[in-house]
């Protein structure tokens, strides 16, 4: 008899894991299950033609800009360590397991000029508040340059608020502005915080929740920041892990700007058997009996589904939410997730001949150059919210280092007069604010962009209160983790919104609680001010 022929085993189809985003979480969570060797093949659905999302770098005629600004520092050693094994410090030795694209031969003749590029700066921090059409100290110091800018009657009221607000019994921290008020006292508060909170937010500090400050500023007052000068002064340096994250004096930034990274990450994820497809818009997910079963995506007006065994979401809550088929949404899940509060953001990248601000920290140039990474604009008379300078966070960013590359920051909500306007218009409206402040001649500009971003700041009011029922839903979607700014709600740093995805692949991969996902950036001491 003719003997049987066995039928090969049939391969076991990989694990899926469909990350939805390319920003910091995304590609920080897809990158860490290939290291990791977690059993998942991911595939990074990106909605736009770009990665870093807000951590991206925008290219315009040669001209760099930021979308936000970015410091790269963190009180996490693990992020610190991630970040320099991609991107060593410039003068460091260029060891080939720090750098991607390793198959890569060195150019003939000489060293590859791409691979030069792939490092880190030391940059020095200087940011400083435009009042009263002169600098102050950001934050908020007990300077000389303080009491001088603000005058005799200015600094007397602030002293005395001050030493009211500490003397009497804490506010109990409801709002923000409660918060802000026992930090700075009211007389402060009012000057540097409550109109400048109001163009960010579009709300008022009464309407905004108190965590807001906690999050972002804990730990920060007027007292400690005199305290950080007297040591100054006195030629004490500071451990960088005790120093308040707005408080540091140096950070490290990648040459070419924030994106420069997030495009190398992304290379490498694709170099170990990932995949990364840009323009895939993610509008649905679609869940079974047992957890999330497809991702659909956007493609070219059409839809398409991908299966996946996981899913790590760092888009939207709301339209998450919202996206999901299959299942019911209980109704008041569904209301406060529809109408979680966010903020959008406008950018102008202006290149201009020079500056007429007046240096008063460094050596004059040609170009009027001031030493500030960015310039917050508390003047009431106009709607910019901040002044990034490009060429001071990386000198790489301009192509002509004798011109100045300005980015014109914007806070709106979408669909209002702002976001609505035509570039040009738009463009003109910011050319004329600048020129109103005195900070530019209109002849001097050379050239200018304008970037949309929507939904880039999760904000704490509204709904917000009722978020832990949303949360709790989408926990109840065992293979579905939510990470990043975006995808908690949460005005996450990028090192957080990449704990978020570490925390996340560990859960996937038994070696960690899904918990602690949430548990980024909420913990008793901030995140960025625990002591070393």
């Amino acid at each position: 008899m003719p003997r049987a022929v066995s039928k090969p085993a049939k391969k076991a189809q990989p694990r899926q894991a469909i990350v939805i985003g390319g920003g910091p979480a995304g590609l920080a969570a897809a990158l860490e299950l290939l290291e990791r060797d977690a059993g998942y093949v991911p595939t990074v659905l990106e909605g736009s033609d770009c990665l870093g999302g807000l951590s991206r770098t925008v290219e315009h005629h040669g001209n760099r800009m930021d979308i936000g600004g970015h410091r790269f520092f963190s009180k996490s050693v693990v992020v610190n360590q991630w970040w320099l094994r991609h991107m060593p410090v410039q003068g460091a030795p260029a060891r080939d397991d720090l750098l991607l694209n390793r198959e890569k031969p060195l150019a003939a003749g000489g060293p590859d000029p791409e691979r030069e590029d792939r490092v880190m700066l030391w940059r020095e921090r200087v940011s400083r508040i435009l009042f009263l059409r002169k600098f102050f100290d950001y934050p908020v110091s007990a300077s000389a340059r303080t009491f001088l800018n603000m005058g005799v009657r200015r600094s007397a009221l602030a002293g005395l608020g001050f030493v009211h607000a500490q003397l009497l019994p804490r506010r109990p921290e409801v709002t923000l502005e409660d918060f802000l008020v026992n930090r700075f006292g009211r007389y402060l508060y009012r000057q540097f915080f409550e109109d400048y909170t109001q163009k960010v937010w579009s709300r008022h500090p009464s309407r905004i929740d108190a965590s807001w400050g906690a999050q972002r500023i804990k730990g920060l007052s007027l007292s400690k920041a005199a305290v950080t000068a007297v040591r100054k002064l006195l030629g004490r340096s500071q451990d960088a892990q005790q120093v308040e994250t707005s408080l540091i004096e140096q950070f490290l930034y990648p040459k070419l700007g924030p994106g420069q990274l997030w495009e190398l990450v992304g290379a490498e994820i694709e170099r170990r058997g990932g995949r990364i497809l840009k323009n895939h818009e993610v509008v649905g997910l679609k869940v079974g009996k047992k957890g999330a079963t497809q991702v659909i995506a956007k493609v070219d007006g059409q839809e398409k589904a991908f299966r996946c065994d996981a899913v790590l979401s760092s888009m939207p809550v709301k339209d998450l939410v919202t996206g999901i088929r299959g299942r019911e949404i209980p109704t008041e899940v569904l209301k406060t997730a529809l109408n979680l509060p966010y903020r959008d953001f406008m950018t102008v990248g202006l290149l201009v001949k020079r500056l007429k601000l007046v240096n008063e920290t460094a050596i004059p140039t040609l170009n009027g150059l001031v030493p500030d990474t960015w310039i917050y604009v508390q003047e009431r008379d106009v709607k910019i919210g901040r002044l990034q300078v490009f060429n001071n966070w990386s000198p790489y960013m301009v192509r002509d280092p004798e011109t100045v590359f300005l980015g014109l920051e914007y806070f709106c909500d979408e669909c209002d007069e702002l976001w609505r306007m035509e570039d040009q218009a738009f463009v003109d409206f910011a050319v004329d604010e600048l020129v109103h402040l005195g900070l530019v001649d209109k002849a001097d500009v050379l050239d200018s962009v304008r970037v949309r971003v929507k939904k880039a700041y999760p904000a704490y009011f509204g709904t917000y209160q009722q978020f832990g029922q949303v949360r709790e839903f989408l926990d109840s979607i065992p293979n579905l983790y939510c990470i990043g700014r975006n995808g908690q709600h949460r005005y996450n740093n990028q090192d957080h919104s990449m704990l978020t995805a570490f925390e996340a692949v560990a859960a996937l991969a038994g070696d960690g609680d899904r918990t602690k996902v949430w548990g980024v950036n909420v913990e008793g001491e901030y995140h960025e001010t625990k002591r070393g």
